[in-house]
């Protein structure tokens, strides 16, 4: 990745969230992807299980207003259940190449200059594990199955919300969450 990172310094735009150095850890995954996902036309999951991490990012796609296609597969395969589901919900159907070109191909791209540079100072929290653990907790002991909106589950959580989210991340990839439309979550329960 030097030469396309090079690349990117001669011709382009470096975008992070984290501070360079910054270790990559498997919640700073959907953060980056959603950062992704804004700067795309469109997003093609290939194959993603019903819990994948693909599915987190190809939501932020669709709330960004990014395309969503997906790759069919089987439906005995569970490898194949969360580009299924997609498919179910109204993304576009991939067979071949040509799917991606007509999906992409009517969104309208913006021009930008190049070789222009923006600093932007975003505050920093330091997020412990322990601390996300015990938000984490205090979740799980204040949800049910009703959406809670965010922000109030932000200030009943008093932490950062930075660690909220980390937390609402985390119980999501482990499926004991759902976020609903409108910035909402609720408890998911095993039957």
């Amino acid at each position: 990745n030097r030469a396309l990172f090079q690349q990117i310094v001669d011709e382009g735009l470096l975008l992070a969230e984290m501070r360079p150095g910054t270790a990559p850890t498997p919640r700073h995954f959907p953060t980056r992807n959603g950062i992704i996902a804004s700067l795309a036309l469109g997003v093609v999951v290939i194959e993603a299980a019903a819990k994948s991490g693909s599915l987190i990012t190809a939501r932020e796609a669709r709330e960004r207003g990014s395309e969503v296609m997906a790759i069919p597969g089987s439906p005995l395969d569970p490898r194949s259940n969360g580009c299924n589901q997609l498919i179910r919900d109204g993304a576009t159907l991939v067979q071949d190449a040509s799917d991606i070109i007509e999906a992409v191909g009517q969104r309208r791209t913006v021009e930008v200059p190049p070789k222009k540079t923006i600093w932007i100072k975003m505050p920093q929290t330091k997020l412990t594990d322990a601390e996300i653990s015990k938000c984490r907790e205090i979740i799980i002991s204040g949800l049910d199955g009703d959406p809670v909106d965010v922000d109030d589950l932000i200030a009943w959580c008093d932490k950062p919300s930075a660690v909220v989210w980390a937390a609402i991340l985390e119980l999501e990839l482990a499926g004991q969450l759902t976020r609903h439309y409108g910035n909402r979550v609720s408890r998911q329960f095993e039957f």
